[in-house]
């Protein structure tokens, strides 16, 4: 039972993402039924071959949203409110996570504001406050994938916390919607049957709501009509569409979308790619529908068409880089733990594990795991997951050299970085810290199987992203049977971040004797303590923020190589492992104008973090919670606006410490925060500039 949920969890969370990556493209406005049916016929694939897909909110929330069951504080089971403060925590307003449509319009952005002016969930999302209108919009069911995740074989638990998350933003059919979707998707983990999944879900909502009358509606029809979903979309557009329910995107006509495209579609393939041909909402019903029949289905029965392209990795857009690149893997072992840790206990907020969750460990045990690695000529190389042969456990990456002759050599990789130009287009916004930095220690194994040639190298490397030039570091020779221990430290990349890992390959062999073998990896690991440099005047502007930076309000830009700040508000700029414990942070500030020039760390999100640095008068440590900073120590110092200071804060354990000018001005210890990002920001309106920023981390990350 423990392997067959957490292969289900993994393919339940493939099939939301290859949902949302095949409807994307044609999502409304422009895209209507017709025109899809008009330009790509009976879909059958993915429409676009994107270089990775960008970010999107339907996968946002779920990641984003779920992560209230480490955060709340205090016994008791979930509320509305924990995950209010999520929204709240997570999303940089204005930027990424969802559609900021405007207050009144977007059900989403007018949910926030209303949280953000003290207001609390649920009456943030009720139709009291907003409207039937916004409370019955579609995002009431598109963000809550991951609570039927967690909850396997459980459909009533998973519509109770879906309902609960949902109500921050939504009300009546719109918490329905995520109470059906959840229990569908904890439904499946138990049958295969889409007719029983739906029945099931049927029964965690109201029997009199117009949600459920959509559902039964489809749920008849095709009893009457089972063999031509066009049909059953005619009937859709007649009597549910979308000129008779208001607003930008209702939830009513999607949901017989979804349930449409779960009867009719069977298998998995086949129902995502009728919930995207259906028009309306597409990536979101696919989303949904893919949710559900991954899990249903099992990884055996998503199509390798739809799965190598996903290549184990999403990209999010919330507040911190670093958790803004997603290994699929990694996630649904997180999302196994947390089913199993709820099964135990419900109402103690979840721990967390910084040094476990801020390290990279790849062990390529999921059937067909890739954990993301790729290869630079896939003429050359090819990569799948082996289940015959492994340094540890079951499985490892088998990397096929096809044929490869002396002068002829390629690369294989892992991607702990990404940059604009990685992307076709800037889909909500993505901002991206790296996964693994200077100072840290790469290992895995590797072992060959030689079907044919004479010797093979591989040549660790890892790749500087401003220079893309590429420092190896070492070489090895695969010729002699067994496993090979490769370690090594990332060095120094004078200011620059990392964002290629792994090895290159180079045959030996003769023409006439072409070298064609197996290279199996495993165990691949980051870790330990980060010492890095980030040097604005090798960055640059990408998605509107200073890579490796996000950005929470303020204007950002690199002035004369260093990092400026102007703001009406407070601001802040974050970066660094979201799990970074013990650390020492260098810099340089010029206090132009304003009152508040800070340094950062232990940064958790919007609402919690420490800062120290310059104040009115002179200068104090900072604790921010629940959005409001606390002062937590001050003293009295001299600076003048326009003159630089040398700045440096350092958590060890409770003792947080500030310098100026070289010299420790202040100390204090709190308890609070235990990990976080790294950076600078304000806490007031002004103009400030910063030199490069300087990390040096105390133990593991």
């Amino acid at each position: 039972m423990i392997e067959r949920n957490l292969e289900k969890i993994y393919a339940g969370f493939l099939g939301m993402n290859i949902g949302i990556r095949l409807g994307a493209p044609v999502e409304p406005t422009v895209w209507t039924y017709e025109r899809i049916r008009h330009y790509y016929g009976d879909i059958a694939a993915y429409v676009k071959p994107f270089k990775n897909f960008a970010a999107d909110d339907d996968a946002n929330g779920p990641y984003y949203f779920l992560r209230a069951l480490y955060d709340r504080v205090g016994p008791g089971k979930l509320t509305a409110q924990d995950v209010a403060e999520a929204w709240l925590n997570y999303a940089r307003e204005g930027v990424g996570m969802f559609w900021w449509g405007g207050y009144g319009v977007s059900t989403e952005h007018t949910a926030y504001l209303n949280l953000k002016n003290g207001m609390k969930a649920p009456a943030s999302g009720s139709a009291a406050v907003n409207g039937m209108t916004l409370a019955e919009q579609i995002g009431g069911q598109i963000f809550i994938d991951t609570w039927g995740l967690i909850f396997p074989g459980e459909p009533g638990k998973a519509a109770e916390y879906a309902s609960a998350a949902a109500s921050v933003s939504h009300d009546r059919n719109g918490v329905y919607g995520a109470a059906f979707i959840a229990g569908c998707i904890a439904a499946a983990f138990e049958s295969g049957d889409p007719d029983e999944i739906v029945r099931i879900g049927l029964d965690q909502i109201p029997a009199d709501s117009t949600y459920a009358r959509i559902v039964r509606d489809v749920i008849d029809f095709h009893a009457a009509n089972p063999d031509d979903w066009r049909a059953c979309m005619k009937r859709l557009h007649e009597n549910w569409g979308y000129d008779k329910y208001p607003g930008v995107c209702h939830i009513i006509p999607n949901a017989g979308v979804c349930v449409m495209a779960l009867l009719y579609g069977r298998t998995f393939a086949r129902t995502v790619e009728i919930a995207t041909m259906a028009g309306w909402d597409t990536d979101c019903n696919a989303g949904n529908v893919g949710t559900i029949m991954g899990v249903a289905a099992g990884l055996a029965g998503i199509p390798a068409r739809y799965r190598e392209p996903i290549n184990d990795m999403i990209v999010l857009s919330g507040i911190s880089g670093y958790l803004n690149i997603l290994d699929i893997p990694t996630y649904a072992r997180e999302l196994y733990r947390l089913s199993e840790r709820l099964r135990e206990e419900e109402e103690t907020p979840v721990s967390v594990d910084p040094k476990r969750e801020g390290t990279i460990r790849f062990d390529f045990e999921l059937p067909g795991a890739t954990h993301n690695f790729r290869v630079s000529d896939a003429n050359l190389f090819r990569l799948r997951q082996s289940a015959q042969t492994a340094h540890s456990g079951k499985g490892s990456l088998e990397i096929l050299v096809d044929r490869l002759q002396r002068g002829q050599k390629g690369k294989v990789f892992y991607k702990p970085f990404y940059r604009r130009e990685d992307f076709n287009d800037t889909r909500y916004m993505p901002v991206f810290s790296p996964k693994a930095y200077p100072g840290q220690t790469v290992s895995f194994w590797v072992c060959s199987e030689k079907i044919g040639g004479e010797d093979i190298l591989i040549s660790p490397y890892v790749r500087n992203t401003f220079t893309k030039s590429e420092i190896f570091l070492g070489a090895l020779s695969l010729e002699e049977p067994g496993w090979k221990k490769v370690e090594f430290t990332i060095p120094d990349l004078d200011g620059a971040m990392v964002d290629e890992i792994g090895f290159w390959i180079e045959s030996n062999s003769s023409i006439k004797n072409r070298d064609f073998r197996s290279i199996f990896l495993d165990d691949f690991s980051v870790a330990g303590p980060a010492s890095y440099r980030i040097d604005f005047a090798k960055s640059a502007k990408e998605f509107d923020s200073v890579i490796p930076f996000a950005h929470d309000h303020g204007a950002w830009e690199i002035v004369g190589g260093r990092l400026e700040a102007m703001r009406l508000n407070g601001c802040e700029a974050l970066t660094g492992n979201y799990f970074t414990r013990d650390v020492r942070l260098e810099s340089s500030v010029v206090p132009f104008t304003g009152t508040s020039h800070c340094l950062a760390l232990r940064v958790q999100g919007a609402q919690r973090g420490y800062y120290a640095g310059l104040k009115s008068g002179g200068a104090a440590i900072y604790r921010k919670s629940g959005g409001v900073w606390q002062e937590l120590a001050d003293i009295a110092y001299d600076w003048k606006a326009g003159e630089e200071i040398a700045i440096a804060f350092e958590a060890a354990g409770p003792e947080l410490t500030l310098s100026l000018g070289g010299r420790r001005v202040l100390s204090v210890a709190d308890e609070t925060l235990k990990y976080g990002m790294v950076g600078f920001a304000s806490k007031s309106e002004g103009r400030s500039s910063f030199g490069a920023l300087i990390v040096k981390e105390t133990e593991d990350a």
